[in-house]
Protein backbone atom coordinates (compact mmCIF):
# COMPACT_ATOMS: atom_id res chain seq x y z
CA UNK A 1 0.00 0.00 0.00
CA UNK A 2 2.92 2.42 -0.02
CA UNK A 3 2.03 3.45 -3.05
CA UNK A 4 -0.66 4.94 -1.72
CA UNK A 5 1.72 7.49 0.26
CA UNK A 6 3.65 8.27 -2.61
CA UNK A 7 0.68 9.31 -4.28
CA UNK A 8 -0.54 11.23 -1.11
CA UNK A 9 0.86 14.95 -2.75
CA UNK A 10 -1.80 14.54 -5.59
CA UNK A 11 -4.59 13.09 -2.91
CA UNK A 12 -3.88 16.08 -1.20
CA UNK A 13 -4.68 18.04 -4.72
CA UNK A 14 -7.70 16.42 -5.19
CA UNK A 15 -8.95 15.97 -1.87
CA UNK A 16 -12.45 16.98 -2.58
CA UNK A 17 -13.37 14.45 -5.70
CA UNK A 18 -11.53 11.38 -3.64
CA UNK A 19 -13.83 12.55 -0.57
CA UNK A 20 -17.12 12.79 -2.44
CA UNK A 21 -16.50 9.85 -4.77
CA UNK A 22 -15.24 7.95 -1.50
CA UNK A 23 -18.61 8.75 0.55
CA UNK A 24 -20.54 8.27 -2.49
CA UNK A 25 -19.33 4.59 -2.44
CA UNK A 26 -19.68 4.57 1.20
CA UNK A 27 -23.60 4.77 0.31
CA UNK A 28 -23.42 2.27 -2.72
CA UNK A 29 -21.80 -0.26 -0.04
CA UNK A 30 -24.86 0.43 2.54
CA UNK A 31 -27.36 0.42 -0.08
CA UNK A 32 -25.88 -3.27 -1.25
CA UNK A 33 -26.64 -4.85 2.11
CA UNK A 34 -30.53 -4.33 2.38
CA UNK A 35 -31.80 -6.77 -0.09
CA UNK A 36 -30.12 -9.96 1.79
CA UNK A 37 -32.09 -8.59 5.08
CA UNK A 38 -34.93 -7.91 3.39
CA UNK A 39 -35.06 -11.61 1.53
CA UNK A 40 -34.44 -13.14 4.61
CA UNK A 41 -37.85 -11.34 6.31
CA UNK A 42 -39.92 -12.18 3.37
CA UNK A 43 -38.74 -15.86 3.69
CA UNK A 44 -39.42 -15.94 7.55
CA UNK A 45 -42.64 -14.62 6.95
CA UNK A 46 -43.89 -16.77 4.25
CA UNK A 47 -42.91 -19.44 6.28
CA UNK A 48 -44.90 -17.69 9.13
CA UNK A 49 -47.77 -17.30 6.91
CA UNK A 50 -48.01 -13.24 7.56
CA UNK A 51 -46.45 -12.10 4.06
CA UNK A 52 -49.33 -9.72 2.46
CA UNK A 53 -49.67 -8.51 -0.96
CA UNK A 54 -49.15 -4.89 0.88
CA UNK A 55 -45.85 -5.51 2.75
CA UNK A 56 -44.56 -7.06 -0.16
CA UNK A 57 -45.42 -4.22 -2.59
CA UNK A 58 -43.74 -2.01 0.12
CA UNK A 59 -40.38 -4.20 0.10
CA UNK A 60 -40.17 -4.27 -3.62
CA UNK A 61 -40.64 -0.29 -3.44
CA UNK A 62 -37.40 -0.37 -1.58
CA UNK A 63 -35.06 -2.75 -3.47
CA UNK A 64 -36.40 -0.59 -6.64
CA UNK A 65 -35.22 2.35 -4.50
CA UNK A 66 -32.00 1.04 -3.67
CA UNK A 67 -31.63 -0.02 -7.07
CA UNK A 68 -31.98 3.36 -8.24
CA UNK A 69 -29.86 5.24 -5.86
CA UNK A 70 -26.87 2.82 -6.70
CA UNK A 71 -27.41 3.49 -10.35
CA UNK A 72 -26.96 7.34 -9.40
CA UNK A 73 -24.17 7.01 -7.10
CA UNK A 74 -22.35 5.09 -9.06
CA UNK A 75 -21.94 7.37 -11.72
CA UNK A 76 -21.21 10.09 -9.71
CA UNK A 77 -18.37 8.33 -8.15
CA UNK A 78 -16.70 7.23 -11.29
CA UNK A 79 -16.98 10.84 -12.23
CA UNK A 80 -15.21 11.71 -8.99
CA UNK A 81 -12.19 8.70 -8.89
CA UNK A 82 -11.93 8.02 -12.20
CA UNK A 83 -12.13 11.49 -13.69
CA UNK A 84 -9.42 12.40 -10.89
CA UNK A 85 -7.05 9.37 -12.02
CA UNK A 86 -6.98 10.48 -15.70
CA UNK A 87 -5.88 14.09 -14.04
CA UNK A 88 -3.26 12.39 -12.74
CA UNK A 89 -1.89 10.67 -15.74
CA UNK A 90 -2.60 14.11 -17.52
CA UNK A 91 -0.14 15.78 -14.41
CA UNK A 92 2.57 12.98 -14.79
CA UNK A 93 2.46 12.85 -18.40
CA UNK A 94 3.32 16.70 -18.44
CA UNK A 95 5.63 16.56 -15.48
CA UNK A 96 7.66 13.85 -17.28
CA UNK A 97 8.04 15.60 -20.88
CA UNK A 98 8.64 18.99 -19.29
CA UNK A 99 11.67 16.62 -17.03
CA UNK A 100 12.54 15.73 -20.77
CA UNK A 101 13.07 19.20 -22.00
CA UNK A 102 14.69 19.91 -19.51
CA UNK A 103 17.18 17.45 -19.73
CA UNK A 104 20.88 17.84 -21.47
CA UNK A 105 22.22 16.07 -24.38
CA UNK A 106 24.28 13.60 -22.14
CA UNK A 107 20.84 12.34 -20.41
CA UNK A 108 19.74 10.88 -23.73
CA UNK A 109 22.94 9.20 -25.13
CA UNK A 110 22.89 7.50 -21.74
CA UNK A 111 19.15 6.18 -21.67
CA UNK A 112 17.21 4.95 -25.21
CA UNK A 113 14.39 6.29 -26.83
CA UNK A 114 12.66 3.58 -26.79
CA UNK A 115 12.53 3.17 -22.81
CA UNK A 116 11.53 6.95 -21.93
CA UNK A 117 8.68 5.96 -24.48
CA UNK A 118 7.64 2.95 -22.23
CA UNK A 119 8.02 5.31 -18.96
CA UNK A 120 5.56 7.93 -20.35
CA UNK A 121 3.35 4.96 -21.69
CA UNK A 122 2.75 1.54 -19.79
CA UNK A 123 4.23 2.67 -16.78
CA UNK A 124 1.92 5.91 -16.23
CA UNK A 125 -1.26 3.74 -17.62
CA UNK A 126 -0.16 1.58 -14.42
CA UNK A 127 0.43 4.51 -12.09
CA UNK A 128 -3.57 6.08 -13.24
CA UNK A 129 -4.96 2.59 -13.01
CA UNK A 130 -3.64 2.80 -9.48
CA UNK A 131 -5.19 6.18 -8.45
CA UNK A 132 -8.21 5.23 -9.94
CA UNK A 133 -9.17 1.15 -9.92
CA UNK A 134 -6.81 0.82 -7.22
CA UNK A 135 -8.76 3.77 -4.96
CA UNK A 136 -12.28 2.33 -5.92
CA UNK A 137 -11.15 -1.27 -5.12
CA UNK A 138 -9.53 -0.10 -1.67
CA UNK A 139 -12.78 2.07 -0.60
CA UNK A 140 -15.12 -0.64 -2.11
CA UNK A 141 -13.23 -3.91 -0.50
CA UNK A 142 -12.89 -2.27 2.94
CA UNK A 143 -16.91 -0.42 2.80
CA UNK A 144 -18.59 -3.32 1.53
CA UNK A 145 -16.70 -5.90 3.36
CA UNK A 146 -17.03 -3.96 6.57
CA UNK A 147 -20.92 -3.56 6.15
CA UNK A 148 -21.76 -7.20 5.13
CA UNK A 149 -19.63 -8.14 8.20
CA UNK A 150 -21.49 -5.51 10.41
CA UNK A 151 -24.71 -6.72 8.89
CA UNK A 152 -24.14 -10.30 9.68
CA UNK A 153 -22.83 -9.72 13.18
CA UNK A 154 -25.42 -7.09 14.62
CA UNK A 155 -28.67 -8.03 12.49
CA UNK A 156 -28.55 -12.14 12.35
CA UNK A 157 -25.48 -13.72 14.57
CA UNK A 158 -22.55 -12.56 15.74
CA UNK A 159 -21.31 -16.06 16.93
CA UNK A 160 -21.75 -17.56 13.41
CA UNK A 161 -20.15 -14.45 11.55
CA UNK A 162 -16.85 -15.07 13.62
CA UNK A 163 -16.51 -18.58 12.90
CA UNK A 164 -17.45 -17.50 8.96
CA UNK A 165 -14.36 -14.75 9.12
CA UNK A 166 -11.79 -17.44 10.71
CA UNK A 167 -10.19 -18.42 7.74
CA UNK A 168 -9.85 -14.90 6.42
CA UNK A 169 -6.38 -14.01 7.98
CA UNK A 170 -4.66 -16.36 6.06
CA UNK A 171 -6.11 -15.22 3.23
CA UNK A 172 -4.30 -12.14 4.41
CA UNK A 173 -1.13 -13.45 4.91
CA UNK A 174 -0.94 -14.97 1.22
CA UNK A 175 -1.96 -12.35 -1.09
CA UNK A 176 0.67 -9.88 1.11
CA UNK A 177 3.45 -12.55 -0.43
CA UNK A 178 1.92 -12.57 -4.06
CA UNK A 179 2.12 -9.24 -3.61
CA UNK A 180 5.81 -9.00 -2.84
CA UNK A 181 6.66 -10.98 -5.62
CA UNK A 182 4.17 -9.47 -8.17
CA UNK A 183 5.94 -5.80 -7.60
CA UNK A 184 9.48 -7.76 -8.30
CA UNK A 185 8.22 -9.51 -11.80
CA UNK A 186 5.93 -6.78 -12.56
CA UNK A 187 8.95 -4.32 -12.71
CA UNK A 188 11.47 -7.00 -14.53
CA UNK A 189 8.44 -7.50 -16.94
CA UNK A 190 8.00 -3.29 -17.55
CA UNK A 191 11.94 -3.07 -17.94
CA UNK A 192 11.57 -6.13 -21.09
CA UNK A 193 8.59 -3.80 -22.35
CA UNK A 194 10.93 -1.24 -22.07
CA UNK A 195 13.86 -2.83 -24.52
CA UNK A 196 11.34 -4.15 -27.11
CA UNK A 197 9.79 -0.98 -27.37
CA UNK A 198 13.44 0.38 -27.74
CA UNK A 199 13.89 -2.20 -30.59
CA UNK A 200 11.09 -1.32 -32.37
CA UNK A 201 12.05 2.32 -32.53
CA UNK A 202 15.22 1.64 -33.40
CA UNK A 203 14.11 -0.94 -36.34
CA UNK A 204 11.69 1.31 -37.65
CA UNK A 205 13.71 4.35 -37.94
CA UNK A 206 16.74 2.53 -39.62
CA UNK A 207 14.38 0.66 -42.00
CA UNK A 208 16.02 2.19 -45.03
CA UNK A 209 19.19 0.60 -43.35
CA UNK A 210 18.08 -2.66 -42.33
CA UNK A 211 16.57 -2.99 -46.06
CA UNK A 212 19.71 -1.44 -48.35
CA UNK A 213 22.07 -4.61 -46.15
CA UNK A 214 19.19 -7.49 -46.36
CA UNK A 215 19.14 -7.24 -42.93
CA UNK A 216 15.30 -7.87 -42.19
CA UNK A 217 15.48 -11.57 -41.59
CA UNK A 218 18.58 -10.42 -38.69
CA UNK A 219 16.71 -8.04 -36.93
CA UNK A 220 12.70 -10.06 -37.25
CA UNK A 221 14.99 -12.70 -35.49
CA UNK A 222 16.37 -10.30 -32.83
CA UNK A 223 13.04 -8.41 -32.30
CA UNK A 224 11.29 -12.18 -31.74
CA UNK A 225 14.31 -12.84 -29.04
CA UNK A 226 13.09 -9.77 -27.75
CA UNK A 227 9.19 -10.16 -27.57
CA UNK A 228 9.72 -14.24 -26.82
CA UNK A 229 11.53 -12.38 -23.13
CA UNK A 230 8.54 -9.77 -22.65
CA UNK A 231 6.03 -12.70 -22.91
CA UNK A 232 8.04 -15.08 -20.64
CA UNK A 233 8.27 -12.13 -17.94
CA UNK A 234 4.71 -11.93 -18.06
CA UNK A 235 3.31 -15.21 -17.85
CA UNK A 236 5.98 -15.07 -14.96
CA UNK A 237 4.02 -12.30 -13.97
CA UNK A 238 0.85 -14.07 -14.95
CA UNK A 239 1.52 -16.83 -12.84
CA UNK A 240 1.57 -15.03 -9.52
CA UNK A 241 -1.97 -12.92 -10.93
CA UNK A 242 -3.95 -16.60 -11.29
CA UNK A 243 -3.11 -17.38 -7.46
CA UNK A 244 -5.22 -14.14 -6.00
CA UNK A 245 -8.70 -15.56 -7.28
CA UNK A 246 -8.26 -19.31 -6.46
CA UNK A 247 -6.85 -18.64 -3.15
CA UNK A 248 -9.63 -16.25 -2.14
CA UNK A 249 -12.30 -18.60 -3.48
CA UNK A 250 -10.51 -21.66 -1.77
CA UNK A 251 -11.07 -19.40 1.63
CA UNK A 252 -14.51 -18.16 0.80
CA UNK A 253 -15.36 -21.32 0.16
CA UNK A 254 -14.08 -23.10 3.64
CA UNK A 255 -16.44 -19.77 4.90
CA UNK A 256 -19.31 -21.22 3.18
CA UNK A 257 -18.73 -24.38 4.80
CA UNK A 258 -18.53 -23.27 8.15
CA UNK A 259 -21.27 -21.17 8.25
CA UNK A 260 -23.65 -23.76 6.81
CA UNK A 261 -22.72 -26.07 9.40
CA UNK A 262 -22.72 -24.19 12.41
CA UNK A 263 -25.45 -22.45 10.79
CA UNK A 264 -27.74 -25.12 10.86
CA UNK A 265 -26.76 -25.85 14.74
CA UNK A 266 -27.95 -22.86 15.66
CA UNK A 267 -31.18 -23.29 13.64
CA UNK A 268 -31.42 -26.13 15.44
CA UNK A 269 -30.52 -24.46 18.70
CA UNK A 270 -33.31 -22.16 18.06
CA UNK A 271 -30.83 -19.59 17.63
CA UNK A 272 -31.73 -18.18 14.06
CA UNK A 273 -34.45 -18.65 11.61
CA UNK A 274 -34.31 -20.40 8.13
CA UNK A 275 -34.68 -16.43 6.55
CA UNK A 276 -31.77 -15.52 9.07
CA UNK A 277 -29.38 -18.80 7.28
CA UNK A 278 -30.20 -17.72 4.03
CA UNK A 279 -29.73 -13.74 4.78
CA UNK A 280 -26.15 -14.93 5.76
CA UNK A 281 -25.36 -16.80 3.09
CA UNK A 282 -26.56 -14.34 0.97
CA UNK A 283 -24.45 -11.22 2.63
CA UNK A 284 -21.69 -14.05 2.59
CA UNK A 285 -22.04 -14.24 -1.34
CA UNK A 286 -21.79 -10.41 -1.12
CA UNK A 287 -18.82 -11.06 0.85
CA UNK A 288 -16.63 -12.69 -1.74
CA UNK A 289 -16.41 -9.27 -4.19
CA UNK A 290 -14.53 -7.47 -1.84
CA UNK A 291 -12.23 -10.71 -0.93
CA UNK A 292 -11.99 -10.57 -4.70
CA UNK A 293 -11.70 -7.00 -4.71
CA UNK A 294 -8.28 -7.74 -2.11
CA UNK A 295 -6.46 -9.36 -4.11
CA UNK A 296 -7.07 -7.53 -7.47
CA UNK A 297 -6.32 -4.55 -5.02
CA UNK A 298 -2.90 -6.08 -4.21
CA UNK A 299 -2.04 -6.64 -8.03
CA UNK A 300 -3.23 -3.70 -9.01
CA UNK A 301 -0.97 -1.56 -6.08
CA UNK A 302 2.14 -3.96 -6.71
CA UNK A 303 2.38 -2.80 -10.38
CA UNK A 304 1.82 1.26 -9.66
CA UNK A 305 4.40 0.88 -7.00
CA UNK A 306 6.78 -0.55 -9.42
CA UNK A 307 5.84 1.88 -12.33
CA UNK A 308 5.73 4.91 -10.07
CA UNK A 309 9.31 4.04 -8.73
CA UNK A 310 10.51 4.01 -12.46
CA UNK A 311 9.22 7.14 -13.38
CA UNK A 312 10.26 8.46 -9.79
CA UNK A 313 13.76 7.17 -10.23
CA UNK A 314 13.53 9.21 -13.66
CA UNK A 315 12.21 12.62 -12.59
CA UNK A 316 15.07 12.48 -9.56
CA UNK A 317 17.57 12.84 -11.96
CA UNK A 318 18.64 16.42 -12.32
CA UNK A 319 19.76 18.59 -15.13
CA UNK A 320 23.28 19.03 -15.41
CA UNK A 321 23.01 22.05 -17.01
CA UNK A 322 20.77 25.04 -14.86
CA UNK A 323 20.13 28.44 -15.14
CA UNK A 324 22.21 30.46 -12.27
CA UNK A 325 19.83 32.43 -9.02
CA UNK A 326 20.44 35.74 -11.21
CA UNK A 327 21.23 34.69 -14.29
CA UNK A 328 21.12 37.68 -16.75
CA UNK A 329 17.41 38.31 -18.54
CA UNK A 330 18.34 39.56 -21.87
CA UNK A 331 19.35 38.55 -25.53
CA UNK A 332 23.10 37.83 -25.64
CA UNK A 333 25.14 39.78 -27.96
CA UNK A 334 28.34 41.09 -29.10
CA UNK A 335 31.91 39.85 -29.31
CA UNK A 336 32.83 35.87 -28.60
CA UNK A 337 35.56 34.65 -26.61
CA UNK A 338 36.53 30.72 -26.40
CA UNK A 339 39.18 29.95 -24.40
CA UNK A 340 38.99 26.36 -23.18
CA UNK A 341 41.99 24.72 -21.71
CA UNK A 342 40.62 21.56 -21.80
CA UNK A 343 37.28 19.41 -22.02
CA UNK A 344 36.07 16.06 -21.50
CA UNK A 345 32.77 14.41 -22.09
CA UNK A 346 30.71 12.71 -19.33
CA UNK A 347 32.80 9.40 -18.48
CA UNK A 348 34.79 9.54 -20.40
CA UNK A 349 38.61 10.29 -19.56
CA UNK A 350 39.98 11.03 -23.74
CA UNK A 351 40.48 14.77 -23.96
CA UNK A 352 37.61 15.89 -26.32
CA UNK A 353 39.05 19.59 -26.51
CA UNK A 354 42.83 20.89 -25.33
CA UNK A 355 44.26 24.76 -25.58
CA UNK A 356 41.30 25.77 -28.03
CA UNK A 357 41.50 29.91 -27.99
CA UNK A 358 39.95 31.86 -30.49
CA UNK A 359 38.15 35.10 -30.18
CA UNK A 360 35.26 36.37 -32.58
CA UNK A 361 34.55 39.64 -33.44
CA UNK A 362 30.72 40.88 -33.94
CA UNK A 363 29.91 40.84 -37.52
CA UNK A 364 32.62 38.24 -38.35
CA UNK A 365 32.58 35.03 -39.47
CA UNK A 366 34.97 31.91 -38.21
CA UNK A 367 35.46 28.90 -40.36
CA UNK A 368 36.28 25.76 -38.66
CA UNK A 369 37.71 22.77 -40.74
CA UNK A 370 39.06 19.38 -39.88
CA UNK A 371 39.31 15.25 -40.25
CA UNK A 372 35.73 13.96 -38.35
CA UNK A 373 36.57 13.68 -34.87
CA UNK A 374 38.99 16.61 -34.77
CA UNK A 375 36.51 18.74 -32.31
CA UNK A 376 34.94 20.67 -34.66
CA UNK A 377 31.05 20.09 -33.56
CA UNK A 378 32.54 19.78 -29.41
CA UNK A 379 33.30 23.60 -30.17
CA UNK A 380 29.36 24.51 -30.76
CA UNK A 381 27.95 22.17 -28.30
CA UNK A 382 30.14 24.02 -25.89
CA UNK A 383 29.15 27.57 -27.44
CA UNK A 384 25.26 26.59 -26.82
CA UNK A 385 25.79 25.36 -23.13
CA UNK A 386 24.93 21.90 -24.20
CA UNK A 387 27.77 20.51 -21.85
CA UNK A 388 30.11 22.08 -19.25
CA UNK A 389 32.75 21.12 -16.81
CA UNK A 390 35.45 22.37 -19.15
CA UNK A 391 38.66 24.03 -17.63
CA UNK A 392 38.58 27.97 -19.22
CA UNK A 393 36.19 30.57 -20.54
CA UNK A 394 33.56 30.90 -22.95
CA UNK A 395 32.10 34.97 -22.88
CA UNK A 396 29.47 36.31 -25.06
CA UNK A 397 29.46 40.30 -25.07
CA UNK A 398 31.87 40.15 -22.12
CA UNK A 399 29.72 37.96 -20.03
CA UNK A 400 30.14 34.12 -19.37
CA UNK A 401 27.99 32.31 -21.12
CA UNK A 402 26.95 30.64 -17.88
CA UNK A 403 25.40 34.34 -16.47
CA UNK A 404 22.64 34.11 -19.44
CA UNK A 405 19.24 32.53 -18.34
CA UNK A 406 19.45 29.26 -21.55
CA UNK A 407 16.56 30.61 -23.17
CA UNK A 408 18.42 34.24 -23.49
CA UNK A 409 21.54 32.62 -24.78
CA UNK A 410 19.75 30.59 -27.43
CA UNK A 411 17.03 32.75 -28.53
CA UNK A 412 20.76 34.55 -29.44
CA UNK A 413 21.86 31.46 -31.67
CA UNK A 414 20.46 30.07 -34.97
CA UNK A 415 21.50 26.79 -35.39
CA UNK A 416 21.53 24.74 -37.96
CA UNK A 417 22.70 20.98 -36.74
CA UNK A 418 24.41 18.17 -38.42
CA UNK A 419 21.35 15.57 -38.22
CA UNK A 420 18.43 17.87 -40.10
CA UNK A 421 15.47 17.00 -38.14
CA UNK A 422 12.42 18.39 -40.21
CA UNK A 423 8.72 17.40 -37.68
CA UNK A 424 6.08 15.70 -39.55
CA UNK A 425 3.52 19.00 -40.68
CA UNK A 426 4.10 21.49 -43.36
CA UNK A 427 7.56 22.84 -45.15
CA UNK A 428 6.03 26.26 -43.78
CA UNK A 429 5.04 24.74 -40.52
CA UNK A 430 8.83 23.63 -40.37
CA UNK A 431 10.13 27.13 -41.57
CA UNK A 432 8.28 29.02 -38.59
CA UNK A 433 9.38 26.06 -36.20
CA UNK A 434 10.66 29.04 -33.69
CA UNK A 435 7.84 31.90 -34.58
CA UNK A 436 4.71 30.10 -35.25
CA UNK A 437 2.75 33.53 -36.04
CA UNK A 438 5.42 34.20 -38.60
CA UNK A 439 3.47 36.08 -41.75
CA UNK A 440 3.78 34.54 -45.20
CA UNK A 441 6.30 36.94 -46.21
CA UNK A 442 8.76 36.57 -43.61
CA UNK A 443 8.42 32.79 -44.24
CA UNK A 444 9.40 33.06 -48.02
CA UNK A 445 12.38 35.37 -47.57
CA UNK A 446 14.02 32.92 -45.21
CA UNK A 447 13.42 30.19 -47.82
CA UNK A 448 14.67 32.62 -50.44
CA UNK A 449 17.66 33.32 -48.26
CA UNK A 450 18.28 29.34 -47.69
CA UNK A 451 17.79 28.96 -51.38
CA UNK A 452 15.21 26.08 -51.14
CA UNK A 453 11.71 28.74 -51.90
CA UNK A 454 11.98 27.80 -55.61
CA UNK A 455 11.89 23.86 -54.70
CA UNK A 456 9.41 24.12 -52.77
CA UNK A 457 6.65 26.22 -55.11
CA UNK A 458 7.63 23.14 -57.43
CA UNK A 459 5.84 20.84 -55.30
CA UNK A 460 2.42 19.00 -55.64
CA UNK A 461 1.35 21.90 -52.56
CA UNK A 462 3.52 24.16 -52.40
CA UNK A 463 4.84 25.32 -48.85
CA UNK A 464 1.64 23.14 -47.32
CA UNK A 465 3.63 20.24 -48.67
CA UNK A 466 3.27 17.73 -45.84
CA UNK A 467 6.79 16.48 -44.65
CA UNK A 468 7.64 13.09 -43.85
CA UNK A 469 8.70 12.01 -40.39
CA UNK A 470 12.14 13.15 -40.15
CA UNK A 471 11.72 14.86 -43.91
CA UNK A 472 11.80 11.20 -45.58
CA UNK A 473 10.08 12.72 -48.45
CA UNK A 474 12.74 15.60 -49.37
CA UNK A 475 16.59 15.37 -50.52
CA UNK A 476 19.14 15.67 -48.39
CA UNK A 477 20.05 19.16 -49.98
CA UNK A 478 16.38 20.00 -49.37
CA UNK A 479 16.06 18.93 -45.89
CA UNK A 480 19.23 21.07 -45.13
CA UNK A 481 18.55 24.31 -46.73
CA UNK A 482 14.83 24.38 -45.39
CA UNK A 483 16.96 23.53 -42.05
CA UNK A 484 18.68 27.11 -42.87
CA UNK A 485 15.67 28.48 -43.55
CA UNK A 486 14.16 27.81 -39.86
CA UNK A 487 17.25 29.24 -38.09
CA UNK A 488 16.96 32.30 -39.92
CA UNK A 489 12.99 32.92 -39.19
CA UNK A 490 14.99 33.60 -35.44
CA UNK A 491 17.02 37.03 -37.48
CA UNK A 492 20.06 35.17 -34.98
CA UNK A 493 23.04 37.46 -33.57
CA UNK A 494 24.53 34.35 -33.85
CA UNK A 495 24.49 31.88 -36.82
CA UNK A 496 25.83 28.33 -36.40
CA UNK A 497 26.12 26.20 -39.94
CA UNK A 498 27.37 22.71 -38.57
CA UNK A 499 28.69 21.13 -41.75
CA UNK A 500 24.98 22.19 -43.19
CA UNK A 501 26.05 22.75 -46.72
CA UNK A 502 27.60 19.05 -47.29
CA UNK A 503 24.36 17.91 -49.42
CA UNK A 504 24.11 20.78 -52.18
CA UNK A 505 26.17 21.59 -55.08
CA UNK A 506 29.03 23.62 -55.52
CA UNK A 507 26.72 26.66 -57.06
CA UNK A 508 23.86 26.28 -54.82
CA UNK A 509 26.19 26.65 -51.86
CA UNK A 510 28.00 29.86 -53.41
CA UNK A 511 24.37 31.85 -53.51
CA UNK A 512 23.50 30.63 -50.16
CA UNK A 513 26.85 31.79 -48.51
CA UNK A 514 26.66 35.15 -51.10
CA UNK A 515 22.91 35.50 -49.64
CA UNK A 516 24.01 35.26 -46.03
CA UNK A 517 26.85 37.45 -46.57
CA UNK A 518 24.57 40.76 -47.95
CA UNK A 519 22.01 40.20 -45.46
CA UNK A 520 24.15 39.50 -42.15
CA UNK A 521 25.95 42.30 -41.93
CA UNK A 522 26.99 43.40 -38.19
CA UNK A 523 25.73 39.49 -37.42
CA UNK A 524 28.21 37.02 -36.35
CA UNK A 525 28.22 33.66 -38.16
CA UNK A 526 30.19 30.28 -37.53
CA UNK A 527 30.62 27.76 -40.58
CA UNK A 528 31.99 24.21 -39.79
CA UNK A 529 33.05 22.37 -42.94
CA UNK A 530 34.90 19.48 -44.64
CA UNK A 531 34.67 21.23 -47.98
CA UNK A 532 36.68 24.31 -47.90
CA UNK A 533 34.94 26.49 -50.68
CA UNK A 534 32.24 27.01 -47.39
CA UNK A 535 34.71 28.80 -45.57
CA UNK A 536 37.42 30.68 -47.17
CA UNK A 537 35.37 33.99 -47.12
CA UNK A 538 35.73 33.28 -43.47
CA UNK A 539 37.75 36.16 -41.21
CA UNK A 540 39.12 33.62 -39.56
CA UNK A 541 39.98 29.99 -39.96
CA UNK A 542 40.59 27.54 -37.43
CA UNK A 543 42.21 24.30 -38.75
CA UNK A 544 41.42 21.61 -35.69
CA UNK A 545 43.26 18.09 -35.35
CA UNK A 546 42.94 15.78 -32.15
CA UNK A 547 40.53 18.16 -30.26
CA UNK A 548 43.23 21.33 -30.62
CA UNK A 549 43.81 24.16 -32.98
CA UNK A 550 46.89 23.22 -35.36
CA UNK A 551 46.09 26.55 -37.95
CA UNK A 552 44.24 29.45 -37.50
CA UNK A 553 44.53 32.79 -39.99
CA UNK A 554 42.56 33.86 -42.91
CA UNK A 555 42.56 31.74 -45.97
CA UNK A 556 45.25 33.91 -47.77
CA UNK A 557 47.44 33.50 -44.90
CA UNK A 558 46.70 29.64 -44.55
CA UNK A 559 47.78 29.20 -48.41
CA UNK A 560 51.07 31.41 -47.56
CA UNK A 561 52.06 29.00 -44.45
CA UNK A 562 51.58 26.42 -46.27
CA UNK A 563 50.21 23.46 -43.56
CA UNK A 564 47.49 21.18 -43.18
CA UNK A 565 45.15 23.58 -44.52
CA UNK A 566 46.82 24.68 -48.02
CA UNK A 567 47.27 20.68 -48.54
CA UNK A 568 43.55 20.16 -48.26
CA UNK A 569 42.48 22.84 -50.06
CA UNK A 570 44.96 21.67 -53.38
CA UNK A 571 43.89 18.28 -52.90
CA UNK A 572 40.22 19.39 -53.20
CA UNK A 573 40.85 21.57 -56.17
CA UNK A 574 42.25 18.82 -57.86
CA UNK A 575 39.37 16.64 -56.84
CA UNK A 576 37.24 19.54 -58.34
CA UNK A 577 38.95 19.51 -61.72
CA UNK A 578 38.72 15.65 -61.97
CA UNK A 579 35.04 15.95 -61.44
CA UNK A 580 35.14 18.69 -64.35
CA UNK A 581 36.69 16.40 -66.40
CA UNK A 582 34.66 13.43 -66.05
CA UNK A 583 31.68 15.90 -67.09
CA UNK A 584 33.05 16.66 -69.84
CA UNK A 585 33.86 13.59 -71.10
Amino acid sequence: MKVFLQLGWFFKKRKKQYLIGIVLLMFVAFLQVLPPKIIGYVIDEIRLGTLTSGVLIQWILVLAGAAIGMYVLRYYWRIMIFGSAVQLGRQMRGQLFHHFTRMSPSFYQKRRIGDLMAHATNDLSAVQQTAGVGVLTLVDSVTAGGFVIAAMAFTINWKLTLIALIPMPFMVLLTSYYGKLLHQRFRFAQEAFSDLNDKTQESVSGIKVLKTFGQEKEDIESFTKLSELVVEKNIRVAKIDSLFNPTISFIVGISFLLSIFFGSKFIIAGDMSIGDLIAFTTYLGLLVWPMLAFGFLFNIVERGRASYERISELLRIEPEIEDKPNAIDQKAEGDLLFAIDDFKFPEDDRLALHNVHFTLKRGETLGVVGKTGSGKTTILKLLLREFEGYKGRITYGGESIGEYKRKRLREAIGYVPQDHFLFSTTISGNIAFTNTTAAEEAIFEAATLAHIHEDILGFSEGYQTIVGERGVSLSGGQKQRISIARALMMKPELLILDDSLSAVDAKTEEAILESLKKTRTGETTIITSHRLSAIQHAHTIIVMEAGTIIESGSHEELMKLGGQYKEMYDLQQLEALVEKGGSAK
